[in-house]
């Protein structure tokens, strides 16, 4: 596992907040969220969140804020800056990636695209 003296990813203190709290709702007050970029979402790429008890040799590290945050090798260069957020409203409550690698994401937040491309778009809420 690579820990990275730059933060690879920034995580705000609101999701900080969020994702031990969840921690602590699980029981896995130990875990560290995953952040994986998959191909797929409606602008050809997506974000896909989980917890994770045994983070895999080859992946990045970061402990920010009190939480423990992994990302997958391949998922890495596109998270490059990149900030987690959470957000709580009347219409919509959840993490959010403000990512300046996309330059183009679609109304649902959480499907983006790169200059390079890449992914296989597919319709929002797929």
């Amino acid at each position: 596992m690579t820990t990275t003296a730059e933060p690879l990813v920034k995580v705000t203190s609101q999701a900080a907040d969020k994702i031990k709290a969840i921690l602590q709702e699980q029981g896995t007050p130990q875990a560290a969220l995953r952040v994986i970029v998959a191909g797929g979402g409606c602008s050809g790429f997506q974000y896909l969140m989980t917890l994770e008890e045994n983070p895999k040799e080859d992946d990045t590290a970061i402990e920010i804020q009190g939480v423990k945050v992994v990302i997958d090798p391949q998922s890495a260069p596109y998270m490059v800056g990149a900030s987690i957020d959470y957000v709580e409203g009347l219409m919509k409550s959840g993490f959010t990636i403000d990512n300046p690698n996309a330059v183009s994401s679609c109304a649902c937040g959480s499907s983006f695209n790169t200059a390079e491309g890449g992914g296989q778009a597919r319709a929002c809420g797929h």
